[in-house]
């Protein structure tokens, strides 16, 4: 305790910046949450903040605003992907990468879902990643891994819609697999499933 009549101590720097990461980090996993359940265009500041037990002014002052939250968020999305998306891995690993991520995590996964519908309502979502890279598809290609007759951009889609779907229709998992898609059951199942239609993608002999 204080002792009365004696001077306040300012915090020393590492305090601050101990308070201000924190802070940063409270913020940005209450915006998960929100985004997520909400996406961009209904997720709300004041909503935020009160998640994170902090005031809304600093969503301001460490983000810039709704927008500059939501957008560090895609950029950490995008290094944790860049975590398992390896050239090195094989295909099929790389895929059963991104179901697993999706089964563990859902809020990834949502995210991407209510940027789609946000754009087919014609609405703008701020987007760090602008376009999709297809090299790593044309690599495989080029070193036989995967038939280099097949479009790059529709096996990209297809794998995202295949590696995706469990998340994004998990009543259509219940009412196909009689199961919930959270049930190792299935997930063992569909995870083979994934590895053994990657692995006919190379190269027709």
């Amino acid at each position: 305790m204080r002792e009365p009549g004696k001077p306040r101590r300012s915090p020393a720097p590492e305090e601050r910046q101990a308070d201000a990461d924190r802070t940063r980090r409270v913020l940005l996993a209450a915006a998960y949450e929100e985004f997520a359940e909400k996406g961009y265009a209904g997720a709300r500041v004041h909503e935020i903040a009160a998640r994170a037990n902090v005031n809304k002014q600093l969503i301001n002052y460490y983000f810039g605003g709704k927008e500059g939250l939501y957008r560090t968020l895609q950029s950490q999305w995008l290094k944790h992907e860049a975590t398992f998306h390896d050239p090195g891995r094989p295909a099929a690993d790389v895929a059963t990468s991104y179901l697993h991520d999706g089964l563990d995590d859902p809020r990834g996964t949502r995210l991407m879902v209510w940027r789609g519908l946000s754009y087919a309502a014609g609405q703008e979502t701020p987007d760090e990643e602008p376009e999709q890279d297809l090299s790593g598809i044309t690599q495989r290609q080029q070193s036989g891994e995967i038939d280099p007759d097949i479009d790059p951009a529709c096996l990209l889609l297809a794998l995202i819609a295949m590696t995706s779907a469990p998340t994004v229709m998990p009543d259509l998992v219940k009412k196909t697999f009689g199961v919930e898609a959270t049930d190792p059951v299935f997930r063992e199942r569909y995870t083979a499933f994934v590895r053994d239609m990657v692995a006919r993608l190379g190269p027709r002999s």
